[in-house]
């Protein structure tokens, strides 16, 4: 499967909430927090070749997903290839095994909404706010129309260079982006 998506930087989870349902978007699931862990070879072939390996866990459900490489658009465009699993822990187990390491874990509070074909998450995450929108690459530029933004706005980073670059400005040194502060 083909996953097309962008983000946009908002202030706060309520401004984006107001831009969001004043689209008429609906909710259709509500904020809880979902943790992912990134996995990869000791030499990291998998960030070397563009690619990634997730196990996330989103409530009592796993999800493996491979990633491929991001291809040359205004939106990021990449494979995306996911499966449930019975046990994150066992999965990661078995990763574990093949000679995979967790190398970046981090969280988010998200809740996700439905506007026509696009889905809108909200992300809260340690590092600031992000609205993302998948979809087909005009209804993403609809969308983010919808919101008030374009393309100038666009963020195709993911979380881990997102992180990595938050870091580097604040000179903090930890490894991972995780909440202090759990409550959701």
């Amino acid at each position: 499967m083909l996953e097309q998506e962008i983000k946009l930087e908002f202030e706060s989870v309520e401004a984006a909430r107001r831009s969001i349902t004043a689209t008429g978007a609906r909710l259709e699931v509500s904020q809880r927090l979902l943790e992912d862990r990134l996995f990869d070879t000791e030499q990291q072939h998998l960030r070397q070749a563009g690619t990634a390996l997730r196990v996330r866990r989103d409530g009592t459900r796993a999800i493996l997903t491979f990633k491929g490489p991001a291809q040359p658009a205004h939106i990021k465009s990449r494979e995306e290839i996911e499966t449930g699993v019975g046990d994150a822990e066992v999965a990661e187990a078995i990763l574990h095994g093949l000679g995979f390491r967790c190398w970046f874990r981090s969280q988010k509070r998200r809740e996700e909404y439905r506007l026509g074909k696009a889905l809108v998450t909200i992300d809260d995450t340690p590092i600031g706010v992000f609205v993302e929108i998948e979809a087909a690459p005009d209804d993403i530029d609809r969308v983010a129309t919808q919101l008030g933004r374009s393309r100038a706005d666009y963020r195709l980073e993911s979380y881990p260079r997102l992180y990595a670059r938050w870091r580097e400005a604040k000179g903090i040194e930890e490894r991972d982006m995780l909440f202090r502060d759990l409550t959701i």
